[in-house]
């Protein structure tokens, strides 16, 4: 059987792709213990320092695939999901930048998946959906906390009180993708996207990762006090005095990620 998860890592940056095209990338809960695995695993390598998330044949994630004998449905739905909610964190949590490149439908859980990421990139040919009132259920996958805070309460609300498919083009413009490029140019352009901050000052990256998921949780006070304490940090990395001596040299930093 061919792995479900694949995993490529190339200059700093590691792509990794849901590998079920037979059923246009379908979640089972294997594919989220493969996915959680191998997050985990990227994690500890230092020589990653961005990720890519896509799909094999087309498409990124028709969703969860329900007919799982092993998913949601079967036996205990509360324990699988909460298994969904542990993948689903790992993507969240992923201390580097992470960039979702999206061709075809992403759907449900796929979709959210997607917009775990930091970046989301779409082809001209994408379609998003929160499917899951048309299947009678409620929405999981994280889309209950990133969508309100992607378009808005109301937004979020008509997307999953209806599940209509959105294009790319509708999804870029309420915000929920940061750029759609033609099919043909979606590997590259996201390859460049993460290369871009794959190149970056990486400690300072991760850092203002945290600072932004964590926005709408804390006050200006807590705010303000934790970047005093990222940039403590980041003064006393190699990158800070790289940057600090091509400025004065009049040249580009070479970041090495430390």
């Amino acid at each position: 059987m061919d792995a479900e998860i694949l995993v490529e890592r190339a200059g700093g940056v590691a792509t990794v792709t849901f590998n079920r095209p037979q059923k246009k990338n379908a979640i089972t809960l294997s594919v989220l213990d493969q996915l959680d695995a191998a997050l985990l695993e990227l994690t500890r390598d230092r020589d990653v320092r961005a990720l890519v998330l896509t799909g094999a044949g087309g498409d990124f994630s028709s969703g969860a695939d329900l007919t799982d004998r092993s998913g949601p449905t079967e036996p205990l739905p509360l324990y699988s999901m909460r298994r969904v909610g542990e993948a689903v964190l790992r993507v969240h949590r992923f201390l580097k930048p992470t960039i979702a490149a999206v061709d075809g439908v992403a759907v449900g859980l796929g979709m959210n998946l997607a917009l775990a990421c930091d970046l989301v990139i779409a082809s001209d040919r994408a379609r998003f959906c929160e499917i899951f009132p048309r299947r009678g259920l409620a929405i999981d996958g994280g889309g209950s906390w990133v969508l309100p805070r992607l378009v808005g309460l109301h937004k979020a609300k008509e997307l999953a009180f209806f599940g209509d498919m959105v294009s790319a083009a509708d999804a870029h413009a309420m915000g929920l993708v940061n750029a759609v490029v033609p099919a043909a140019e979606l590997a590259a352009v996201a390859g460049q996207w993460a290369a871009r901050v794959a190149a970056g000052p990486t400690v300072a990256l991760t850092l203002t990762k945290a600072m932004l998921n964590n926005a709408f949780a804390v006050s200006i006070d807590q705010a303000l006090e934790d970047e005093a304490r990222s940039q403590h940090v980041t003064f006393g990395t190699a990158d800070a005095k790289e940057a600090l001596a091509a400025f004065r040299e009049k040249r580009d930093p070479s970041f090495s990620g430390r």
